[in-house]
């Protein structure tokens, strides 16, 4: 039974056990298909109140808005699947959005954009449990190291045994680190080439094993690192795309950088669920385009 998106509530008040039900009668399929491409929209932002697009600080806090453009982007061709948080996934589930597609729990949320304790992200989210029970088809984390803050060794702790935890149900989860600073009291990623190569060597080896990690990474501020800063590991890469600009100038940067032998495809949200330009439409099949 697919819903409406006006039936959410009513059906999330009287019959939770539609959850479900939903999920154990989805439809699945390989993590990698035919196209031997992974092409995933993120929408996990904002269990982190981070919900910000531009100068529009609360663009992603109507989710009516939210679920109209994930169910726009996951039914273009070319799009895999989805990337998010308990509450989004479960409404798309009741909304039959995700048939046939690859779906991935987001979890570790503890870590709220601007709070003091940023840096110990806490796994606030799904847990391995969670993710097999509701047989999903794999996790994401988010390990941001500050060498200046001890919140990020909790952080490093528990994202190893997170991928131990996966690792024992054989489901992929893709880590996405950072070297982070706060600059004016904000947290910064630091996207330089050294950087980014120092993060993937201290991802790939969390946990007892990396069997079924992935990477989930930035483009390098200069995209022609990429090919060096790719030599740190041999696990499986998908880019991220992040909050973008220029649009153009970023499909041109993640163009050259799917180029790259570990490169398997993408994991992009906010500049495809909201582009600076045209449509929803129109920014996903132009990614797409580029795999």
């Amino acid at each position: 039974m697919k819903l409406s998106i006006p039936e959410l509530t009513t059906v999330r008040a009287r019959h939770p056990e539609a959850v479900a039900e939903a999920a154990a009668r989805r439809a699945r399929r390989p993590l990698i298909g035919d196209s031997g491409r992974l092409m995933i929209v993120a929408a996990d932002h904002p269990a982190r109140g981070a919900l910000g697009i531009g100068d529009r600080r609360l663009a992603m806090a109507d989710r009516a808005d939210l679920l109209e453009r994930l169910c726009v982007a996951l039914s273009r061709p070319g799009v895999d699947g989805v990337l998010a948080t308990a509450d989004i996934l479960e409404d798309l589930l009741l909304l039959g959005a995700l048939e046939n597609k690859v779906v991935m729990g987001s979890m570790n949320r503890g870590g709220l954009a601007g709070a003091s304790f940023e840096m110990d992200d806490r796994f606030t989210g799904h847990r391995a449990e969670d993710i097999e029970r509701l047989g999903f088809d794999a996790g994401k984390l988010l390990v941001r190291i500050d060498y200046d803050d001890p919140g990020s060794l909790t952080t490093l702790e528990a994202s190893a045994r997170a991928v131990d935890a996966m690792a024992a149900r054989r489901l992929p989860v893709f880590v996405e680190p950072f070297i982070s600073r706060r600059v004016d009291g904000r947290v910064r990623n630091d996207l330089s080439a050294e950087a980014v190569t120092r993060s993937i060597a201290i991802a790939s080896g969390l946990g007892g094993t990396s069997a079924y990690t992935w990477l989930k990474l930035p483009v390098t501020e200069n995209v022609d690192d990429m090919d060096d800063v790719l030599r740190t590991s041999t696990l499986p890469v998908v880019l991220l795309g992040g909050e973008v600009g220029d649009q153009e100038a970023a499909y041109e940067r993640w163009g050259k950088a799917l180029r790259l032998p570990t490169v398997q495809g993408m994991v992009v949200g906010r500049s495809l669920l909201y582009p600076a330009e045209g449509s929803v439409e129109t920014a996903v099949d132009t990614a797409v385009g580029l795999l």
